[in-house]
């Protein structure tokens, strides 16, 4: 067992925040001493780990004590998506540092802008834009990005690349498997969470979105694997179908 000070120093998080993460129910300490002490066990540190690693890659402690919290909460598979996300952060900086070393050696007349890369961002915005307009989703998705700086929304958009990357590991299986339809309500979540309240309805309009073609069907099928996109529509429409049926 360690003391609140010991895990201080061997996690270089400050104490006060190690009260906060008590106070907050995200990191409870297993036990207490005598003296009323915080005692952390092996697990309390493990559970700090993931903590530390959310936060490093921008989520929030509203979220990542949701995400720790779930029941199907699965250490290991939390650890594969945060090193994913980690790579993409990584080689988003390691585009910047090269960007910046490029023109530190060939001056700025060498105009080329890669490293600022938002095009798919920027295509996500566009097919919002055109599918509601001025509707109160598209609104609702204006004020949130407000809010958000520009690396926020690149990890935005790398977090949803990633259920996609899950739904093209399972492409070629039924879309009407609970796994298949686990993922579209993870989806459905997410795009609540972050953009707009997806009812089924825009979920169903994402869904064909998603397979319909262009730029996004390309993106998500080179993220997932060729067919993804189709999977995932195909998936939504089950998912929508079954939600009708036990109205």
């Amino acid at each position: 067992m360690m003391t609140v000070h010991e895990v201080s120093k061997l996690a270089g998080v400050s104490i006060r925040t190690l009260h906060y993460y008590d106070k907050i129910e995200l990191l409870r300490p297993s036990s207490y001493s005598d003296s009323g002490y915080r005692l952390y066990n092996n697990e309390d540190l493990e559970r700090l780990q993931h903590i530390l690693l959310f936060r490093e890659l921008g989520f929030s402690l509203k979220d990542i004590k949701v995400i720790i919290n779930s029941p199907d909460f699965d250490r290991g598979k939390a650890l594969e998506r945060q090193i994913e996300l980690l790579r993409l952060k990584k080689e988003h900086i390691e585009n910047l540092i090269n960007f910046a070393i490029g023109l530190k050696m060939i001056g700025v007349k060498h105009m080329d802008f890669k490293a600022f890369d938002r095009s798919k961002l920027d295509e996500y915005a566009k097919q919002a834009r055109e599918l509601y307009g001025n509707s109160p989703e598209y609104k609702e998705l204006e004020e949130k990005q407000k809010t958000r700086t520009d690396d926020e929304e690149r990890l935005i958009a790398d977090r949803l690349m990633l259920i996609f990357k899950e739904a093209g590991e399972i492409r070629n299986t039924d879309p009407a498997s609970p796994k298949a339809q686990e993922i579209v309500k993870r989806l459905q979540s997410f795009i609540t969470e972050n953009a707009y309240t997806c009812t089924n309805k825009i979920l169903r309009g994402l869904g064909k979105m998603y397979s319909g073609g262009g730029e996004f069907t390309k993106n998500i099928d080179e993220y997932g694997g060729e067919g993804t996109a189709d999977f995932v529509d195909r998936a939504i429409q089950i998912y929508c179908d079954e939600k009708i049926k036990k109205l």
